[in-house]
């Protein structure tokens, strides 16, 4: 549920010992109350950060237009690409989306008016201070929207389907609703099998 975000921080190359210092790393990897006391320091320590959000149609709108994973990389290069020319770094480092990173790369070089370089590499959060804490502001960014849905519709977990109570608030959305909200990603597997799954036993019912 929710959009996808992603985020980058423009940081001067003697800061990054500040990053360390501060803690940062993967976001998955930090608990959520953690990951925003960090957001808060890191945004105290780099020059300029930026964000795009990516909302759920657009992605269910590439995701089901075409090669999944193609068209769905290809719009997380649009974004990177967004963010890098917002920024303007001598350097960017991605975490790459595509199998092949260099492919990835040469998707987000494809939409830059300027040459920069970029280290585009999978698992780059887990690497790069830089990469770990744009993942940071981009997950308590995430966090806050999904904050902010709870309010209006009440405990629907995390967002992600490996969590039951965002499942459960799925299935329970479709026993009373013809279609999901706005803010549910219908492209997903599991979303769409609670839907067939609750449309087959409603014309089991007719």
């Amino acid at each position: 549920m929710g959009p996808l975000v992603l985020a980058g921080v423009l940081v001067d190359e003697e800061a990054i010992t500040d990053l360390v210092s501060l803690g940062v790393k993967d976001s998955k990897l930090v608990s959520a109350g953690k990951r925003s006391r960090l957001a808060e320091g890191i945004l105290r320590i780099v020059k300029k950060h930026d964000i795009v959000r990516l909302s759920p149609a657009e992605i269910d709108k590439v995701v089901e237009t075409g090669k999944r994973l193609h068209r769905l990389n290809r719009l997380e290069a649009h974004a990177m690409a967004e963010v890098i020319r917002s920024l303007k770094p001598d350097i960017a480092y991605v975490d790459a989306s595509d199998v092949v990173a260099e492919r990835f790369k040469q998707h987000i070089l494809e939409e830059l008016p300027f040459d920069v370089e970029i280290i585009s590499e999978h698992k780059a959060d887990r690497t790069y201070p830089v990469v770990s804490a744009a993942s940071i502001v981009a997950k308590v960014h995430r966090d806050e929207v999904i904050a902010e849905l709870r309010k209006g519709y009440g405990d629907l977990g995390s967002g992600y389907m490996s969590d039951p109570k965002t499942v459960g608030f799925l299935k329970e959305w479709m026993r009373v609703h013809q279609s999901y909200p706005e803010f549910v990603r219908e492209s997903w597997k599991p979303a769409k099998k609670i839907k067939d799954d609750r449309n087959a036993f409603q014309g089991r019912l007719l």
